[in-house]
């Protein structure tokens, strides 16, 4: 009896070699402080940046743009096929609430809101959301956080329960 070949060779076990894995995978993550608190005043808040900007290396989530207002974070960076981003919000926001309660007495009871968004970011429209962060103390000056994420919400198609996206 004849056996049938796929036409692949197969090679032996110790001579695999594994190729590379690339990915690009840029993501906006967007969170607040509890209950919007304006814990992020002038004197602590790009300080705060430049840490999370930190904590992404850390997890070789090369950060592109770190911004916000005193009441919450928008953090633009290139998602690392290492981590999850789950992962990657839960450090952030564990290891820079944990720093900012040691860095400012003004900030001992600061907490950050239990949820975020995230969303993937094509390299087309890169530009326009690195300025968006950039710009975001200009920009709040017009819209308050709670419309404004409504309105990121919309735009990337999600549903969500007002009881359950605040806190």
């Amino acid at each position: 009896m004849q056996q049938a070949h796929s036409g692949v060779s197969e090679a032996p076990q110790s001579s695999i070699i594994m190729s590379q894995s690339f990915a690009n995978d840029f993501v906006h993550i967007v969170f607040s402080t509890k209950h919007r608190q304006p814990f992020l005043h002038d004197g602590i808040r790009e300080r705060m940046f430049a840490y999370m900007g930190g904590i992404c290396n850390q997890f070789e989530c090369t950060p592109i743009m770190i911004g916000g207002y005193y009441d919450h974070v928008h953090v633009l960076c290139d998602l690392s096929r290492k981590i999850a981003l789950m992962k990657l919000v839960e450090e952030v926001k564990t290891r820079s609430s944990r720093w900012i309660k040691h860095e400012d007495e003004k900030c001992v009871d600061f907490y950050w809101q239990h949820g975020y968004a995230g969303f993937s970011v094509d390299r087309i429209t890169m530009d326009s959301k690195i300025n968006y962060i950039k710009n975001q103390m200009q920009h709040h000056q017009k819209i308050e956080f709670q419309p404004e994420y409504r309105l990121f919400l919309q735009e990337n198609h999600q549903t969500w329960d007002e009881q359950y996206v605040w806190d």
